[in-house]
């Protein structure tokens, strides 16, 4: 494959037109964002046990989910997961601590820290709107703690907006749209994974500044309601966003044995319908791979297991997309500390060009966090 794309592209144009509203505020969005070399940005992680595992990922940046889920049970036993403020408050300011104690990593505050000081640049993410509640001052709350990145919902409806594991399926609420407002206001990244279909429409059209969809996969190729479809991939890309393929197996193939080529084909679907600067790869497992699948050796028929009652759970409920049962959950080679070098190392083999892969490996992801934080 050849380096894709011309500087000036129709997303970047797009996105300049788009930000223009927010006047002193946004900058011009530039087409791509050269990363340190060597170099990669993971569109969502977490911070890992020791944190020197970061600077062994080779990552110069991630947007880290530091929220905290509880399960709590619906009458009928249906497991559902919760994100209160409370525990939000602490989790924050306890990432920020583990941060501001180490010199592998720090807590990010504009999309130019990358490259500019040492070490990975942690941009702090809720994966729900959850601890904001009613109370949008909150956003502005977290923001001074270091929050930079905040996602409508996670699954479920929220106060905020509709989620993609419904039966009936919303999009913003009035409550949302006032939310995305300050997002784009406080220079807040909106993130749309685990949202309906709506919800990214919505927030694709309204907002201000670029948006994400982090972490997923594409509906073209595996239909589910967890995976984003074309529409918004073209929607998320013409307003200068990304949208990161994750390594959630059973979200990226029906195949019984999962491959990166699988991964790779979700790649190269986004860039089909959105362009080589609308793609990027997140994580969404613990930084060095699925605890309990590499404790059994990546047996993805016997590690699968410990998702098989939400599965029938929301199978129960009559949610689309569940009727059958997956058989894995990891792609064994990428379930490791090493995965990005892998995938760039996939990448290549697969014949994609020197600047194409600095995209799509993190370059993507630095330019919307950069065109959006500053």
């Amino acid at each position: 494959m050849t380096d894709a794309f011309s500087a000036c592209s129709r997303r970047s144009v797009l996105a300049a037109l788009a930000a223009a509203p927010l006047v002193g505020c946004a900058t011009v969005p530039s087409p791509s964002r050269s990363l340190p070399a060597p170099g990669f940005v993971d569109g969502l992680s977490f911070l890992p046990k020791d944190l020197e595992d970061i600077r062994r990922a080779g990552l110069v940046a991630m947007i880290c989910d530091v929220s905290e889920v509880g399960e709590v049970r619906d009458p009928d036993g249906t497991p559902r997961y919760r994100r209160t403020f409370e525990t939000n408050d602490k989790a924050i300011d306890a990432a920020a601590a583990r941060l501001r104690g180490s010199d592998v990593a720090f807590v990010a505050e504009r999309g130019s820290d990358i490259g500019g000081r040492p070490g990975c640049a942690a941009f702090l993410q809720f994966q729900s709107c959850e601890p904001i509640g009613d109370d949008l001052g909150r956003i502005g709350y977290f923001h001074g703690k270091g929050l930079r990145v905040l996602q409508f919902t996670h699954h479920n409806n929220s106060a905020f907006a509709g989620g993609a594991l419904e039966t009936v399926q919303t999009g913003l609420t009035r409550l949302g749209v006032a939310g995305l407002d300050e997002m784009n206001r406080l220079r807040v990244l909106p993130d749309v994974s685990h949202g309906s279909v709506a919800t990214m429409l919505e927030a694709a059209r309204l907002s201000r500044t670029p948006i994400v969809y982090s972490h997923g996969a594409c509906r073209a190729i595996l239909d589910h309601p967890r995976c984003i479809p074309d529409e918004a991939i073209r929607a998320i890309a013409d307003k200068g966003g990304v949208v990161g393929i994750f390594m959630m197996s059973f979200w990226l193939t029906r195949d019984p044995e999962p491959r990166v080529e699988h991964l790779l084909a979700h790649v190269r679907h986004v860039i089909k319908v959105g362009g080589i600067e609308a793609v990027g790869i997140s994580n969404d497992f613990p930084m060095g791979g699925q605890e309990n699948l590499l404790k059994l050796g990546n047996d993805n028929r016997e590690g699968v297991k410990e998702y098989l009652e939400w599965w029938r759970a929301m199978r129960a409920l009559g949610i689309p997309g569940f009727e059958w049962t997956p058989e894995h959950v990891v792609i064994p080679e990428l379930n490791a500390l090493d995965r990005m070098a892998r995938i760039r190392r996939a990448l290549e083999a697969d014949g994609f060009g020197a600047r194409d892969m600095e995209r799509i490996m993190g370059g993507n992801f630095a330019r919307v966090l950069t065109d959006v934080l500053g």
